[in-house]
């Protein structure tokens, strides 16, 4: 049976730094979390013209994973794990902070030379109590390590993590999470199956769709009931879209910054650790 629509969340706009704005849907105020999907941000498509300096300076992260999908451009990624990496349009990576990080990320020098288009996702992935002081660890996967799901006339959908028809993603994690990221020609129609159960969001990055008939436009984050397991989604113009599912996180949030933990005990203890040099540094 077809999954009911509980919220259509708005992508706002969202100043993370002093130069970056991104569009954010989640949290929201009318749904702050579905856990473990804690924030999900959509940069660009922005213009790089040549020799901008434009990047995120090095700073900490716990307890969670920011996982990020290149839709265009290529970015890199630092951090002081001894992880050095660019990825390219289609590619995705996942750091997992653990019990802390310092990264920096951003365009890469040879974007910001030559100039381009630069657009991505970020998800922030929250890791269940058990696991957030762990040691920290990195993945990526490029576009073609990306196994081809939902094959049809005018789809073109890859799956970057979890299992689905039979194939499974390459981005490794600690609680089942589903990730598809694809494109739907205009008037082609794609069936999505949920495991009931789960959080199941469907972000629409570019273009208009109907979903279960309803008409829903580019920056909004469609959320889905628990129960049922069918989603029809109907492309209106070309379009490009993001399917998530997830087991759910029943254990309590305290969100602040750069930190995804339990308590508000423990994001206090996070931020004295970053002031007193326990993520240590990174120079870049």
């Amino acid at each position: 049976m077809k999954k009911a629509i509980t919220h259509i969340l708005a992508g706002r706009e969202k100043k993370i730094t002093a130069e970056e704005t991104v569009r954010q849907p989640l949290p929201h105020k009318d749904l702050r979390f579905a856990n473990p999907f804690i924030v999900l941000h959509h940069m660009g498509p922005e213009i790089i013209t040549p020799g901008q300096t434009l990047r995120i300076h090095p700073h900490p992260h716990r307890g969670f994973s920011p996982y990020t999908i290149m839709l265009q451009g290529e970015g890199y990624h630092k951090d002081n794990a001894g992880n050095d990496e660019i990825i390219k349009a289609g590619d995705v990576q996942w750091m997992f902070a653990g019990k802390g990080i310092m990264h920096s990320e951003g365009p890469t020098a040879e974007l910001r030379q030559k100039g381009g288009v630069q657009e991505l996702i970020q998800l922030w992935i929250n890791a269940p109590k058990t696991k957030k002081w762990n040691e920290p660890f990195y993945q990526s996967a490029s576009a073609n390590q990306l196994p081809k799901v939902l094959i049809g006339e005018g789809l073109d959908f890859n799956l970057a993590s979890g299992d689905y028809e039979g194939k499974t993603g390459p981005i490794k994690n600690f609680t089942p999470v589903i990730s598809i990221v694809g494109k739907i020609a205009e008037d082609k129609e794609v069936n999505f199956k949920a495991i009931p159960g789960y959080w199941t969001l469907l972000y629409i990055i570019k273009g208009s769709v109907e979903v279960n008939s309803e008409t829903i436009s580019q920056y909004n984050l469609v959320v889905f009931e628990k129960d049922n397991d069918e989603i029809s989604v109907k492309a209106t113009e070309d379009s490009q879209v993001l399917f998530l599912s997830a087991e759910p996180i029943d254990e309590p949030i305290s969100a602040k910054d750069n930190f995804v933990m339990n308590t508000p005990a423990e994001i206090e203890q996070a931020l004295a650790d970053y002031r007193n040099g326990v993520f240590g540094t990174l120079n870049y």
